[in-house]
């Protein structure tokens, strides 16, 4: 995590410099704006990775003669049939659809949103994979 954090950081360097050049070439100030946001989402993307380093064991990537092997094991869990993402990613695509076409669409995703993260919620507590 520890390299993660430099990289950040860097960017976070990278991008400052490069907001202050255009902002004082361009006179721009949407473009402007969003290069110093960008700026500080990647120095608090870098100062937490760093911050979170010093806390946690050392991984295999902060290791110089680590092999690609070292880092495997078990990711995490995700589920295998899960149709709920689909249904957020539809609705997600309805409210930004809504905001070009009109804003009445939103209130028909509004519902296929808050379904689907229900749904995705609490896939795992009812039907053939319920705990008991």
């Amino acid at each position: 995590m520890k390299i993660q954090g430099k990289m950040f950081m860097w960017l976070s360097l990278f991008l400052l410099i490069v907001a202050v050049v255009y902002g004082v070439w361009s006179k721009e100030p949407v473009g402007t704006t969003a290069l110093f946001l960008a700026f500080g989402l990647a120095i608090m993307i870098g100062f937490y990775l760093g911050f979170t380093a010093k806390r946690v064991d050392v991984g295999a990537q902060d290791n110089k003669e680590a092999d690609v092997a070292d880092d495997a094991g078990e990711v995490g869990f995700f589920s295998p049939h899960s149709w709920q993402p689909l249904f957020l990613g539809i609705g997600g695509a309805f409210v930004f659809l809504g905001v070009a076409v009109g804003w009445w669409l939103v209130y028909f995703a509004l519902p296929v949103i808050l379904a689907s993260i229900w749904g995705w919620v609490f896939e795992y507590y009812r039907g053939e994979n319920r705990t008991q």
